[in-house]
């Protein structure tokens, strides 16, 4: 869970430095889209575990 939401971080801050002028929009979505991505594959996971 944390290597993804790492890696969503990265590629957001690469983002913001080579299409955005400063402003951290792409780091904030990005880490958001990794955090998601993130929770899905645990409770996917979850599940298969309980049942």
């Amino acid at each position: 869970m944390g290597i993804t939401i790492y890696l969503f971080v990265l590629l957001g801050k690469w983002l913001d430095t080579n299409y955005n002028d400063g402003e951290k929009l792409y780091i904030i979505i990005m880490t958001l889209l990794g955090v998601a991505i993130s929770l899905y594959a645990v409770l996917k996971q979850v599940n298969r575990i309980k049942y």
